[in-house]
């Protein structure tokens, strides 16, 4: 095992820039795709932008295992749209009316178009994973997109649901946000015919990363500003979704009877006072911890892959989202 120095989460990208590059043209150019009549809602939404996080893990994935080729890219582009489709149909659940400082596509268009618009944009990345000569590599990200819409259904079944458990959050933010984090990492490396226990270490890093993706973004949404996220905030309290910090405070014992009819006041909640009972209770920062030591156990399952400079851009992804969750 060669050691390298850490690198810096920039740094990480800049790795994998060129082959970003190609994964943001090809996710551009899925609009012309599509029906004439269906191009302008497609380009939209994909031309919005983000942080390509999935693509990130699965070519860094890729690169630690091996060579990048031309079927990671093809695996970074399936994952992104995806991804993009599930952020379609959040913000229609949501109701919210920003992502990435710009309408959302239901903001713009309503609900009933943009349901459809998200149902187009899974099938198309379904239909693009048929091109793997390797089926199992198909299967794989169609039960991750299963996954991820089974995660979102428990999630909006057990809205405003007092007696939702901590481990029923895990279970559906492993659904909703991991399952695509781990495809991610554990195609990356499949594509890349590495061992077993190398794939093995890689979902597994991807999936403890994910859980802790998410519960920052849940943090995020409680104490965080519109400014800082480019995206409508708040949306978890008013839509009766249960976070972490949240169900901590549940469980704690303390000012039970207020937290109770505090969240059951539907789109009436007072953020504000919500926030400041949870970081009097100590409930966020409880949060934060959980999440930090999740981002310390999918750093011990890179243990197994050779230390190489983009084994060290996974490393700096799961430390930049410790760093992230520091400043909140």
């Amino acid at each position: 095992m060669t050691s390298t120095e850490p690198i810096s989460f920039a740094e990480a990208f800049d790795l994998i820039n060129p082959h970003l590059y190609t994964v943001e043209e090809r996710i551009r150019a899925q609009a012309k795709i599509f029906d004439p009549a269906v191009e302008g809602y497609v380009s939209y939404v994909c031309e919005a932008g983000g942080k390509r996080l999935r693509p990130a893990l699965a070519l860094l994935s890729a690169g630690a295992t091996g060579k990048i080729t031309a079927s990671h890219v093809d695996l970074a582009v399936i994952l992104e749209l995806i991804h993009i489709a599930t952020l379609v149909h959040d913000d229609i659940m949501d109701g919210a009316e920003l992502r990435r400082d710009q309408p959302t596509a239901n903001a713009k268009w309503g609900n009933a178009i943009t349901v459809l618009l998200g149902d187009c944009l899974f099938a198309h990345a379904l239909r693009l994973s048929t091109n793997f000569s390797n089926s199992d590599i198909c299967r794989r990200i169609a039960d991750a997109a299963a996954e991820v819409c089974s995660g979102e259904i428990i999630q909006t079944q057990r809205r405003f649901d007092l007696k939702l458990s901590t481990a029923d959050y895990y279970r559906i933010i492993e659904m909703k946000t991991a399952a695509l984090f781990s495809a991610a990492c554990e195609l990356g490396a499949f594509i890349s015919e590495a061992s077993p226990q190398v794939i093995s270490g890689l979902k597994t890093f991807g999936m403890k990363l994910g859980v802790a993706y998410q519960i920052y973004d849940d943090i995020l949404d409680l104490a965080g500003s519109e400014e800082q996220t480019g995206k409508t905030l708040g949306t978890d309290l008013r839509k009766g979704k249960f976070t972490l910090p949240v169900l901590l405070m549940l469980q704690s014992g303390k000012d039970v009877n207020t937290l109770r009819e505090l969240l059951l006041k539907e789109d009436q909640v007072d953020g504000e006072l919500l926030v400041a009972m949870l970081g009097s209770a100590g409930a966020l920062q409880s949060a934060k911890s959980i999440a930090f030591r999740l981002i310390e156990e999918s750093l011990e399952q890179l243990a197994p892959i050779q230390n190489n400079k983009y084994a060290g851009g996974l490393r700096a992804i799961a430390e930049q989202l410790r760093t992230l969750l520091d400043r909140i």
